[in-house]
């Protein structure tokens, strides 16, 4: 008796035939009516990268405003008077005024302040005499960024109000001395130097990261429980038309969510896209590709669930969150931290997001991520084809 060519050896399992586009298609479509009856993943797909953009822009800032500080008037004359308004007017600082230092240092202690200035007795005379005159800032350094902000900010008053006294003012802790060298600084990309306009790139970068891995792991590992994987490993379907079936409908939700970051970006936020949305969609794809990779690997790995949902967030959110330089900066990380950092996609898809964003398309930046989130992408999609081929023996 013959057997037919679309059997083999493979226990009673037919072998895969040469591609075949109809399959693919007959797969999408399977996939996306899926997606279509499943509420969950159109609640991940959609109403979790809004409701985590809003916490990311809203929770997450680097900006000091309204930070409570006092400023102790020591000395009465009409200069330090106008030194305290200048502090008050700032709409960095609640003032919380005082004439004795002891009062405002029980408020630091007691956590109600950040810091205090102190504008010391002799401050006008000191000021009409031509010599530099004494301000101390004194700040919590139990949180040692607030306190750096809090003493910048500080700084930065006096230097405004000094020079708007006169032009030619030294400022504070300036060498040029009476040379009439005048300091003028300018801000490239973020001249209101807003963290906002940082952190929601940044954070698109990461909620698409979490979706698509999240979403991935999860619907793939549901059909390994429910058996349907082992259905479709029974006909001819080959294991690359299994997965790219798997993943182009996903894709697709990952291109769509990422607009609806991108709108609320622009349109809620006020952050400016400079580059071109064909720069934003292809740098969006380009991640998609190790991300969508991750979770098919975290999906035929577990088989469950709870283990993928765990498993995602654990290898996806976490080190997109903490080593992507989100929040923390790469180069001040130890250097064995940095060359992990080398295999995270979200790195290089952050980067690529904040170029495009804030300074338009610069491709001598964009191409050396495409290929990195390429590459970490191509290694995912190879393990989890030969995991894949495995488990068709079993």
């Amino acid at each position: 008796m013959n057997v037919p060519a679309s059997t083999t050896s493979r226990g009673d399992r037919p072998a895969a035939a040469a591609f075949d586009l109809r399959r693919l298609i007959a797969l999408m479509q399977k996939e996306g009516l899926q997606i279509v009856r499943d509420p969950s993943a159109l609640i991940i797909a959609f109403v979790l990268p809004v409701v985590l953009l809003f916490l990311f822009a809203y929770a997450v800032s680097l900006d000091v405003e309204g930070v409570r500080l006092g400023v102790v008037l020591e000395d009465d004359g009409v200069a330090a008077r106008q030194l305290a308004n200048a502090y008050a007017a700032t709409p960095f600082f609640e003032v919380v005024p005082a004439y004795d230092r002891r009062q405002v240092q029980e408020l630091l202690v007691a956590g109600t302040l950040r810091g205090f200035v102190v504008i010391p007795e002799g401050f006008d005379g000191a000021l009409a005499s031509g010599g530099e005159p004494r301000v101390q800032v004194i700040t919590d350094g139990s949180q040692p960024n607030t306190a750096n902000f809090v003493s910048g900010y500080a700084d930065g008053v006096l230097a405004t109000w000094l020079a708007s006294r006169d032009p030619t003012s030294r400022g504070v802790g300036s060498a040029s001395g009476g040379s009439g060298i005048a300091l003028e600084q300018r801000f490239w990309f973020n001249p209101e130097l807003e963290s906002r306009r940082i952190l929601v790139p940044g954070a698109i970068a990461i909620v698409i990261a979490m979706i698509s891995i999240l979403l991935t792991a999860l619907v793939v590992a549901r059909e390994w429980e429910r058996g349907t994987m082992e259905a479709l490993f029974s006909t001819p379907v080959s294991i690359f038309e299994i997965l790219l079936g798997k993943l182009l409908p996903y894709f697709a939700l990952g291109l769509v969510a990422t607009l609806i970051c991108t709108l609320l970006a622009v349109t809620v936020f006020g952050v400016p896209l400079r580059g071109s949305v064909v720069a934003l969609l292809l740098l969006s794809g380009v991640f998609l590709v190790p991300a969508l990779g991750q979770g098919l690997l975290i999906s035929a790995l577990t088989r469950n669930q709870f283990l993928a949902s765990q498993l995602a967030l654990v290898s996806g959110f976490l080190p997109a969150f903490l080593l992507s330089g989100f929040l923390f900066p790469i180069d001040s990380m130890p250097r064995v931290i940095q060359w992990v950092t080398a295999i995270i996609p979200a790195r290089y898809f952050v980067s690529s997001l904040q170029t495009v964003f804030l300074a338009g398309d610069v491709w001598s930046i964009f191409l050396p991520d495409i290929f990195a989130m390429l590459a970490v992408g191509a290694v995912f999609f190879a393990v989890t084809a030969l995991t894949t081929r495995k488990s068709l023996d079993r």
